[in-house]
């Protein structure tokens, strides 16, 4: 029994992370840092075409399930996607383009 409980326990961690990506704002900035590592919050919302704060609310929730993290670089944070399994998730849903 106690098998079948840490196995739902990592299913129900998956399912977390698919959902955060499963937004399509999310979805695009992930998809967007895996092309271009590095971005700040100017250029990924430039990109985007979004209040600065709706995009704080998606990198907030990225952050908060360790999908990307952000690095300071002088006065700017820097964005990268750090999980190597929504990696492979973005890589197989966009067939690697």
């Amino acid at each position: 029994m106690e098998n079948i409980l840490d196995e739902m326990q990592q299913i129900e961690e998956k399912a977390r992370l698919l959902k955060a990506i499963s937004h399509p704002v999310r979805l695009c900035v992930v998809r967007g840092l895996m092309k271009n590592e590095g971005y700040n919050v100017s250029k990924i919302q430039s990109c985007l075409d979004i209040p600065q704060s709706t995009l704080s609310q998606h990198l907030t929730k990225l952050k908060d399930l360790d999908i990307i993290e952000g690095k300071r670089d002088g006065v700017e944070i820097r964005y990268f996607v750090k999980n190597d399994e929504i990696k492979k998730i973005i890589d197989t849903i966009f067939e690697n383009k």
